[in-house]
């Protein structure tokens, strides 16, 4: 059964132009990471774990608990080995936002949508939708 939370939060995001949402969740010992909400399963899909790759984005995400934000394709396709599918999809920016409880990041919450999209006004509105959440996203993050 879905968290209602996540189609909570993505009916809010929909609502600020995110044309795809996911939510990935982290291993305890960080090394693995598995989608466990996905507004398009066909093109990605609710199932199995894949190892975090120790690269730029997990240093600034991960490690230093901030959000990724890339505006354009050539912003994220150094670092998202399914660029090409993002962009095929007509989807052009790209926001990771980290969730963290008891001092561990339980994983990111992330949202696509067209170039130029995550202006610092829809940050923001991203960033305060997730911090009202915060408490339902931890659960359903932990498995409760």
């Amino acid at each position: 059964m879905i968290p209602p939370v996540y189609n909570r939060l993505f009916a809010a995001a929909r609502a600020q132009g995110c044309l795809l949402f996911t939510v990935t969740v982290s291993s305890d010992d960080g090394t693995q990471v598995a989608r466990a909400f996905s507004s398009h399963p066909k093109e990605y899909p609710v199932l199995g774990t894949k190892p975090i790759d120790r690269d730029a984005w997990y240093d600034h995400v991960m490690i230093g608990l901030n959000s990724f934000i890339a505006n354009t394709p050539a912003a994220f396709e150094q670092l998202f080995f399914d660029h090409a599918l993002i962009t095929a999809m007509g989807l052009g920016s790209a926001l990771n936002i980290p969730l963290v409880a008891e001092g561990r990041v339980l994983g990111t919450l992330n949202f696509l949508a067209e170039a130029h999209h995550f202006t610092p006004t829809k940050l923001a509105a991203y960033h305060a939708m997730i911090q009202a959440d915060h408490q339902a996203l931890a659960k359903a993050m932990q498995g409760g």
